[in-house]
């Protein structure tokens, strides 16, 4: 069933929707009545995710388990929303991956490239597979994760910071390309959120003192709706004023 919603209607692929910041988004986007494809590695949380949404019975879930290193897999997604739907209305570049922090001289050349591969040239494959198709939809909305990391030079985090900065200036490019069609793209960067990967990062930071992903997800649906017009821009939440009821 489709709910009535804010995204009634909408298609969206989300990625790394398997838990954290990816999942709230992918939850609250098909409760707001979109069709959300659901694309991550973890096949048994995406199943998790995929029976919370039925359950909810609002919008739509596809389950798509990728890597975002594997470009033949994002392409098949990109044929198959192609072949079901003929566009794209929502694109959001959420997946990311950290490896082991440490100083630049120590990093394995392995942790280093899969670092870069998903989390910056892995958007690359998703502007790539999906350009066209949001080009086809009356408002097509891309949106990547970034993280004050980028803009914050901190010792030992190398490839990680390396990588966002890095996709904040492929959102910069994407959005020059597409100032003059329909297509509007911009970044959020979400803060401190309580998720796994900022356990990891932050270990001596206790998470109940930082907001839970679904508290972040509004400036996602603020920015994914057809009525946004804002365009080249790094967000944060509370960005937008709340909506009207």
């Amino acid at each position: 069933m489709t709910g009535g919603g804010r995204l009634a209607g909408r298609v969206a692929v989300v990625t790394g929707a398997s838990r954290g910041i990816g999942a709230a988004v992918a939850e609250r986007f098909a409760g707001e009545g979109a069709h959300v494809y659901a694309a991550a590695r973890d096949e048994d949380a995406l199943d998790a995710l995929g029976a919370r949404i039925r359950a909810a019975g609002a919008g739509a879930a596809t389950l798509a388990p990728l890597d975002l290193a594997d470009g033949r897999a994002i392409d098949r997604l990109g044929g198959a929303i192609a072949e079901r739907h003929r566009r794209l209305d929502i694109l959001v570049g959420n997946a990311a991956v950290l490896t082991a922090l440490s100083p630049l001289a120590h990093i394995r050349p392995r942790d280093w490239e899969r670092v870069i591969d998903v989390n910056l040239s892995g958007n690359w494959r998703l502007v790539r597979a999906f350009d066209a198709l949001l080009r086809q939809s009356d408002a097509g909305r891309a949106i990547f994760v970034t993280s004050g990391a980028a803009r914050r030079a901190r010792a030992y985090w190398g490839a990680y910071a390396a990588s966002k900065a890095g996709l904040e200036m492929l959102a910069r490019l994407y959005a020059e390309e597409t100032r003059r069609t329909r297509v509007r793209v911009n970044t959020v960067d979400p803060g401190a959120v309580r998720t796994g990967m900022r356990a990891r990062a932050m270990p001596g930071e206790d998470p109940s003192t930082l907001p839970a992903p679904e508290t972040v997800t509004e400036v996602f649906v603020a920015l994914a709706g057809p009525g946004c017009a804002r365009h080249g821009e790094i967000v944060r939440p509370g960005g937008f004023p709340p909506p009207r009821r």
